[in-house]
């Protein structure tokens, strides 16, 4: 049966118009971006088909080029848009956090640290530093590592802080295994840089560790 004879209230573009977009799974919105389906599965069961192949949203969106084209109903136009698509969200997701606005949710800054971290391959750690209204000064990718470690200089954090006059700062970096438990190595670092940061004067508010699409926030869980 096709899309077009399904009731309205089971169409995924009815559904959104009529719920939100978050009422949607995760083929009604791949289904929606694919538009059409193919010779005997419609738009819905290709998204099916899609997600199965590569078992789940994340892994399709993540997929490279040849990956991507080689699935049935895919080809380099619907590549070119899937990008083009993601890249909005990235642009979207940095304008919430750009220089000179207040971080005023955790969620936010949440967001924005997996939209730049989460799909590296190897660990990286980064910073956001504020000012004594918690505003944006800067947001730096400030050590790059292995796939499971990456060597972090507080000397250079200290520096970054002085040379943007920062008055707090928040961490993140990203675990490429997807796990989000903080190593014992994750906790001494912080507490190290917490200590060194407080003499001059900067406050280390969070360090969020990212992976794949979870985090945990090492201020909640009382190691700062």
């Amino acid at each position: 049966m096709s899309i077009k004879e399904w009731p309205d209230e089971q169409r995924p573009r009815e559904k959104l118009l009529q719920n939100g977009s978050a009422s949607l799974s995760d083929a009604e919105l791949l289904a929606i971006f694919l538009r059409t389906g193919i010779k005997g599965r419609s738009a819905v069961d290709l998204a099916d088909d899609l997600l199965k192949r590569f078992s789940n949203l994340r892994t399709l969106l993540r997929a490279s080029r040849k990956e991507f084209c080689s699935a049935p109903g895919l080809g380099d136009v619907k590549y070119v848009q899937l990008q083009a698509v993601l890249e909005m969200s990235r642009r979207h997701l940095s304008e919430q956090i750009s220089t000179g606005e207040t971080i005023d949710s955790i969620q936010t800054t949440i967001d924005y640290f997996k939209s730049r971290l989460r799909d590296y391959p190897y660990e990286v750690f980064a910073a956001l530093y504020l000012d004594n209204q918690h505003r944006v000064i800067s947001y730096e990718e400030l050590f790059r590592g292995t796939i499971n470690s990456a060597t972090i200089h507080p000397r250079e954090v200290v520096r970054q802080a002085l040379q943007h006059n920062a008055a707090a700062v928040i961490f993140s970096h990203n675990h490429p295994s997807g796990s989000t438990k903080p190593s014992d190595a994750d906790i001494s670092i912080t507490k190290h840089l917490r200590d060194a940061l407080v003499l001059i004067d900067v406050r280390v508010l969070d360090h969020i560790v990212i992976g794949g699409g979870e985090h945990t926030s090492l201020a909640q869980q009382g190691w700062i």
